[in-house]
């Protein structure tokens, strides 16, 4: 097939483009796309195969916005089993409120060709805007097109190279916090249970964990490091590892990167007969609604996620339109909660 020679040398083909090579006004492309008004029969199937033969893509988001609102945002997350991804979840959809709002949820498990697919199923069906929790830490190439058009706001993880309007927490205060909390109840043989090393919030939380322990005049280098993935299944896995050689050598604290991999450990302490936190110490990340109700309770880290996905959903309205002031914050402080699972010991020689 060839086109016209007034068909569009670069990007998307436009309504006008469409309205130029059918030989017909703006208005009855229109007309065709909402199928509405009176239009021939032939002039209806003339217009609909130049819409095919250009690639036209009728933008729904942008008729939405020229009323003044938006009909639908996606979110991609991960997954939903989470809590902490939850309370995200819950958040974006408190955020839009009463406004209307669709909101299309993509759940990627972590992998790349999920979020590459998901953005490119939103991008084609322009959306309002999308809230984007990466699970991989890498942009795929859609998404690198959805943020140049300023459609995307990050939320907890930020993807290198990227100017995306990013809504999150102070990872590192929390991680150096809850490190220092541990080392001042006198352990000195930690290991840390890390997440993916590819993700933001996993490299500004190691990041904590080190600072306190090189403050403490230890060498954070010797300190043993297992990487998890944030699943309960790879903290006990990771735990397995720390804890399979001679006790004499076992961490008297284990810093766990999220709750999940925290209670991960944990069950492979109750089937290995290892007292917490008799013999070993634990925390996590999160403060999932959980950790309290864990026997011993967790102690944890809390971030505010509800209120994290609430003000993404603010933030994208308000770079839409829709909204006319912005959230108060983007930047939310999070706060260490001290419960059962770290003992106060003497150091060991």
């Amino acid at each position: 097939m060839t086109l016209g020679t007034k068909a569009p040398r670069n990007g998307r083909p436009t309504i006008r483009d469409v309205a130029r090579e059918a030989g017909v006004s703006i208005g009855t492309v229109s007309a065709v796309i909402n199928d509405r008004g009176q239009v021939a029969e032939d002039t209806r199937r003339h217009v609909l195969r130049l819409i095919a033969e250009l690639g036209f893509e009728p933008n729904n988001a942008a008729r939405s916005l020229k009323h003044g609102r938006i009909s639908s945002i996606g979110f991609v997350v991960p997954d939903l089993q989470n809590p902490f991804f939850a309370d995200v979840a819950e958040g974006v959809q408190r955020g839009i409120g009463n406004n209307d709002i669709l909101l299309v949820l993509c759940a990627t498990w972590s992998k790349t060709e999920r979020e590459e697919y998901f953005a490119r199923i939103l991008r084609t069906q322009r959306l309002g805007g999308v809230i984007y929790l990466s699970g991989s830490g890498l942009p795929s190439p859609s998404l690198l097109e959805l943020a140049r058009a300023g459609l995307v706001v990050f939320v907890d993880e930020v993807l290198p190279g990227m100017d995306v309007p990013f809504v999150s927490s102070n990872n590192l205060a929390g991680a150096r916090a809850i490190a220092r909390h541990v080392l001042d109840c006198g352990h000195r043989h930690l290991a840390i249970v890390g997440g993916p090393s590819r993700l933001w919030t996993s490299e500004q939380r190691l990041a904590g964990f080190r600072e306190s322990i090189a403050a403490a005049g230890l060498d954070p280098d010797v300190v043993p490091y297992v990487a998890g993935d944030y699943s309960e299944r790879s903290g006990y896995l990771a735990a397995g590892q720390l804890l399979s050689g001679p006790k004499e050598n076992w961490p008297t604290a284990i810093l766990s990167a999220n709750d999940l991999m925290a209670m991960g450990v944990m069950r492979y302490c109750r089937e290995s007969d290892i007292a917490i936190p008799g013999r070993l110490s634990i925390t996590g990340f999160d403060d999932i609604s959980a950790a309290e109700f864990l026997l011993p309770s967790l102690s944890s880290v809390a971030q505010p996620g509800m209120e994290m996905g609430r003000a993404a959903a603010e933030l994208l309205l308000f770079r839409t339109g829709v909204r006319e002031e912005p959230p108060s914050t983007t930047y939310f402080q999070t706060s260490v909660r001290i419960r059962d699972s770290v003992a106060r010991i003497a150091p060991r020689a």
